[in-house]
C-alpha cells in the first residue's frame, strides 16, 4: 500500500481477534493498514471467521470476555469493519485456487475471499504468507 492510499484489508481470523482484544501481537505496520482503511469501511472479516472463533472457543483454545455469540456481534458492529459474505463465486473459487495451498477449508475460503475482493490479507499464518509470496495473494504480516 502506498502512502495515504486506502485499500480493502481483510483480517485473518486471528488478526481480527487480536484487533478486537487489543492484543500487542498486532504489529504497527498492520495497525497502520487497518487505521487507513477503517475510516472508509474498508476492513473486512470473512464470513468463515465467526465460525472459526466459535470453534476455537468450543475447543477451549480461545477464552473470550463474554459469550462467543455476543463477542461476534460486538466485533462485527465496530465502525469500519464489515462482514464479507460467502458468495457462491467465492465458495467455488475456494476449490480452484491456483498453486499450492493446503486443504483447510477456512483458509481456502479466506484466500478466495481476498482474491475475489482484491483486498490485502493481514495474517500471521505462514502458509498464507507463503501463498502470497508465490504471487497468489496480497498479504501483510499481522505481527509487523
Amino acid at each position: 500500500m502506498g502512502r495515504g492510499q486506502v485499500s480493502l484489508v481483510l483480517l485473518d481470523t486471528h488478526a481480527w481477534i487480536w484487533l478486537m482484544n487489543g492484543s500487542d501481537r498486532l504489529g504497527p505496520k498492520a495497525r497502520k493498514a487497518i487505521e487507513r482503511s477503517i475510516s472508509n469501511d474498508a476492513v473486512l472479516v470473512s464470513a468463515i471467521s465467526p465460525w472459526e472463533v466459535a470453534m476455537l472457543v468450543s475447543k477451549g483454545r480461545l477464552v473470550l470476555d463474554r459469550d462467543v455469540g455476543e463477542w461476534v456481534q460486538a466485533a462485527l458492529s465496530q465502525a469500519g469493519i464489515r462482514l464479507e459474505t460467502l458468495s457462491p463465486e467465492v465458495a467455488v473459487a475456494s476449490t480452484r485456487l491456483p498453486g499450492n495451498l493446503h486443504g483447510d477449508p477456512a483458509d481456502r475460503i479466506i484466500a478466495a475471499t481476498v482474491r475475489h475482493s482484491g483486498a490485502i490479507l493481514l495474517t500471521d499464518d505462514q502458509l498464507l504468507l507463503d501463498y502470497g509470496k508465490a504471487g497468489h495473494l496480497k498479504t501483510v504480516k499481522a505481527g509487523q
